[in-house]
């Protein structure tokens, strides 16, 4: 989603906010823009592309842009086509700010304004937020300053927001404030910043402060003053982020999404390190008070949205076949507009690879307000807002996801997910000693698992060459490896632009069999589980209309390949962890197959990284 960045210092911060932009480029966006005030009181100058921040950056360059305090944005269009008029930063007479998120009254404001004189030039709602801080400067009888108006124009804005303004009437600072979208502050040497993402900061900075809901914050040479949500001055604590510069370079990979498909055994070795030296596994994995909370919850519920939700239904298979206890996965964005009835002593567990995801953080809320008590957050981000607001968290340790395509975060989310599988199993005294032994063998043998099957890519690579070619694709799996199916397909339709779908592999014969001919590519996750042999019934299904097979096959299966079949034989039976071997794959399939057709890997079309608007 959109990105910000602020800065001042005494030197020329237009590098800084361009390669702050370059690090949120993975977020989505479709114009970028930037906004400095030069020392001396130079007036704001502004420019604007539609473009990659690559050609941004060209053009400031040729524009002789410089200046000492600024702000910048990345856009991923809500309100307006692309294009420069619709491109943040917005200014109205010598005010300037960029905005994340969504106003809801924006119509009802503009329509004041109208009528008080000012004139609208693009199509966004971040224009009317440039006019009302100017508005509210205007009307500051007693002479208050930039901060003062910001202040009073959020309490009258309704919807998510992160806002940056500079003013050059005010030139010795710049504000900000959030409510609902993710916004921090980084902390120099006589020198300070804004951004709405870590990754844009460590450049500068590895201090960052995260400002809460409702927080209003003055940055200035001499430092930051927050006031909270009531409008008290507060102190929010200065975080030191573990995050690296390093981590978010791709290194000898061509995208960042090869690169972290390839960081999977390092990924889930180190979210399961907690576990790989231990006997045993205890619920304080979860935080303080966990055993309490687990012991009491007679059901999950589950809330989560895109790749994460599939992480979720394949626990649902886990929680309920291992620990015996019932378990509901619920898409965030629509639990949160309908009607449930509330079980008080269910454990709310919500996943999210940012932290951030707004319908995420907005179905967590209703789940309280439902009278949900206990809430449990899986998450890859500490200092999210989701950890925060959850009373239990588990941190995934898959470092910076860059691609928008959500990989190693899944396969983190898993691992975490079987963790607590166990955890509540052995509270309700279904994991006996020996099957628990088993497990913790088959977990610290998970990241050399993943290691070996990677070893297929080849393989895969050559799927893909006919994929490419393709226009749609049938994705197949049977009870616990028909969300894996789901996931393959997502892979592939949002990184390749290839129409694909998943169906429980029994469903064939209900539908959608009726797609299948030889132009109709099918794959299929053909583990040798309990449901194997029913799997090798619907294939044949398959094969008997002039489908063309692709089949993921353990070792010891009796698959094999010829005319209209093809087969990759897995490296590892996984057994119960067999969902998360069978992801990687998948992933590559997506991968290579856009690969063959050209497109952006890491920026596939119309999509974002982190979701923070609904």
């Amino acid at each position: 989603m959109c990105g910000i960045v602020g800065a001042i210092a005494k030197r020329n911060v237009v590098p800084v906010l361009l390669e702050g932009l370059k690090r949120l480029e993975y977020r989505g966006y479709d114009s970028a823009g930037v906004a400095v005030l030069g020392a001396g009181g130079a007036p704001l100058r502004r420019v604007r592309s539609t473009g990659r921040v690559a050609e941004l950056e060209k053009l400031a360059q040729a524009q002789g842009l410089a200046g000492e305090i600024g702000i910048a944005h990345t856009r991923w269009a809500t309100h307006g086509a692309p294009s420069e008029q619709n491109a943040h930063p917005h200014i109205s007479n010598g005010v300037s700010v960029v905005h994340n998120g969504i106003i809801e009254n924006h119509d009802e404001l503009r329509a004041r304004l109208r009528a008080k004189g000012y004139e609208f030039v693009s199509d966004t709602d971040t224009e009317v937020i440039a006019h009302l801080v100017h508005s509210n400067l205007q009307s500051n009888a007693g002479g208050a300053g930039l901060f003062d108006a910001l202040r009073r124009s959020v309490a009258e804005l309704v919807g998510a927001y992160a806002i940056a303004a500079v003013s050059e009437n005010h030139p010795s600072s710049f504000v900000v404030a959030r409510h609902g979208a993710p916004l921090l502050l980084g902390i120099g040497e006589g020198e300070y910043f804004a951004a709405s993402d870590a990754s844009a900061l460590v450049q500068v900075t590895q201090r960052m402060v995260y400002l809460e809901d409702g927080d209003c914050a003055e940055v200035a040479l001499t430092g930051v003053s927050v006031t909270d949500a009531k409008g008290l001055p507060i102190d929010r604590p200065v975080h030191v982020s573990l995050l690296t510069a390093a981590a978010v370079e791709l290194g000898p990979y061509r995208h960042f999404m090869e690169k972290e498909i390839h960081e999977q055994p390092m990924a889930v070795a180190n979210t399961l390190e907690m576990v790989t030296s231990a006997q045993s596994v205890s619920p304080q994995l979860f935080g303080a008070g966990a055993e309490r909370v687990l012991r009491g919850a007679d059901a999950v519920l589950i809330l989560a949205c895109g790749t994460s939700y599939h992480a979720g239904m394949v626990a649902r298979y886990w929680l309920e076949g291992v620990a015996g206890i019932p378990c509901t996965v619920e898409i965030a964005s629509e639990y949160r507009y309908r009607d449930s009835v509330p079980n008080p002593k269910a454990l709310v567990v919500t996943i999210s690879q940012s932290g951030e995801t707004a319908d995420t953080l907005a179905a967590l809320q209703y789940a309280k307000t439902l009278g949900h008590a206990h809430t449990l957050a899986i998450c890859n981000v500490p200092e999210s807002a989701l950890v925060r607001a959850s009373d239990l968290r588990f941190l995934t340790r898959a470092g910076p996801e860059i691609g928008v395509a959500s990989t190693k975060a899944f396969t983190t989310q898993l691992a975490a997910l079987v963790l607590l599988t166990m955890a509540l199993a052995k509270l309700r005294g279904r994991l006996p000693r020996e099957r628990e032994q088993a497990l913790l063998k088959a977990l610290r043998h998970l990241p050399t698992a993943l290691q070996n099957v990677l070893h297929v890519e080849p393989q895969v690579q050559m799927w893909a060459e006919k994929f490419s070619q393709r226009h749609h694709a049938l994705f197949l799996g049977r009870g616990i490896h028909y969300p894996i199916a789901m996931e393959g397909a997502l892979k592939l339709k949002e990184i390749s632009y290839i129409h694909a779908e998943a169906y429980a592999a029994g469903e064939l014969k209900h539908g959608p069999l009726a797609l299948v001919d030889r132009d109709m590519p099918v794959v299929a996750i053909a583990p040798k589980d309990a449901l194997y042999e029913k799997l090798r019934s619907n294939l044949q299904e398959v094969r008997a209309r002039g489908g063309e097979l692709h089949v993921l096959a353990d070792q010891d299966t009796k698959m094999t390949g010829g005319e209209g079949v093809q087969v990759i034989r897995m490296p590892d039976h996984a057994g119960l962890l067999s969902p998360i071997l069978h992801t990687v794959p998948l992933q590559l399939l997506a991968y290579h197959a856009a690969l063959e057709r050209g497109n952006d890997v890491d920026k596939p079309r119309n999509l974002a990284k982190s979701v923070t608007v609904e």
